[in-house]
């Protein structure tokens, strides 16, 4: 029970500290474009979501068995792949829970800021344009999400191998 308390910590804490890092770094930057821009950083900051959504769920779902015959076999990232597999619970709240849903907020706030802009600028009906930006950011998240997590499903053993090659470049020696 103490192991999950402090793991709850340790999320509560990351969670905190990417999203002022997220939030900080694409309002600084949302402020500083033209809506384009802006437009581009929000289709970004959904993307970084949908993939890390579809790793998680690869976690959840890889066949560590498979893993174990390409580690024998000394594939690169083998060997990070089962150690993602292994933690796959965790990685999966990271993945999913932690960067998935500050993506989502921030997705959010930046799709604000960008209604506020086109307000401002083409003196737009507030209204219609919320719920407009909303719908779109909405859709793309939860539509991609979704056509990812199959596809996740389907090639999980393929996406967190590819996970666990990237971990091993940073791996320190």
């Amino acid at each position: 029970m103490k192991n999950n308390i402090n793991w709850v910590y340790r999320v509560f804490l990351l969670s905190f500290i990417l999203s002022i890092v997220f939030s900080s770094i694409s309002t600084i930057t949302a402020n500083a474009f033209n809506n384009i821009v802006l437009l581009i950083i929000i289709l970004l900051v959904i993307t970084i979501g949908i993939i890390f959504d579809m790793i998680g769920v690869s976690a959840l779902t890889s066949n560590e068995a498979n893993l174990h015959a390409k580690a024998a076999k000394k594939i690169k990232g083998a060997k990070e792949a089962i150690k993602l597999v292994k933690n796959s619970t965790k990685i999966a709240s990271i993945c999913n829970d932690v960067i998935g849903d500050i993506c989502g907020i921030v997705s959010g706030s930046l799709g604000a800021v960008l209604t506020i802009n086109l307000v401002n600028k083409y003196n737009i009906n507030p209204t219609l344009i919320t719920v407009l930006i909303t719908a779109i950011i909405s859709s793309l998240t939860v539509g991609f999400k979704a056509l990812f997590k199959d596809i996740a499903t389907k090639k999980s053993d393929s996406i967190i191998l590819i996970v666990g090659k990237i971990k091993s470049v940073f791996k320190s020696n």
